[in-house]
């Protein structure tokens, strides 16, 4: 049985799946840090739990993390987000600009990665970076 808690994907796996697809699974990984987060720092009440994780998972927002952490990225993981970054969205939400989206969607493709790959304290560490800026 599969855990996908504690995941080690080959690397011919990783490069099978699309920009997109990692952008993806990173949304989801970067909402459930954010939720944990809020809830264990007890940032909002449970009335304004959806609006507060909004606040940090929106593209604007999360291009803003990008820069705060795009000095410790790695080279290989640099290369991960601009191929993220380039990938080619279907639309761009109203409240972002076309190059805050394409930099979240960045973003969001090196946490699918990085999750793809068990690298969760390399996640946990980008992220506690992010929290704090």
């Amino acid at each position: 049985m599969t855990d996908y808690f504690h995941l080690n994907a080959a690397e011919d796996q990783l490069q099978s799946i699309s920009s997109l697809g990692l952008a993806h699974l990173g949304d989801g990984v970067f909402e459930l840090m954010v939720r944990s987060w809020l809830c264990l720092h007890g940032k909002a009440t449970a009335r304004n739990l959806h609006r507060a994780t909004v606040t940090y998972v929106s593209a604007p927002a999360q291009a803003a993390a990008l820069e705060r952490i795009r000095p410790l990225l790695t080279g290989e993981e640099e290369a991960v987000f601009r191929r993220g970054r380039n990938a080619k969205p279907h639309a761009v939400p109203s409240a972002a600009t076309r190059e805050e989206y394409q930099t979240a969607t960045g973003l969001e493709a090196l946490f699918g990665w990085l999750y793809l790959r068990g690298e969760t304290g390399r996640l946990n560490e980008l992220f506690a970076a992010m929290m704090e800026g």
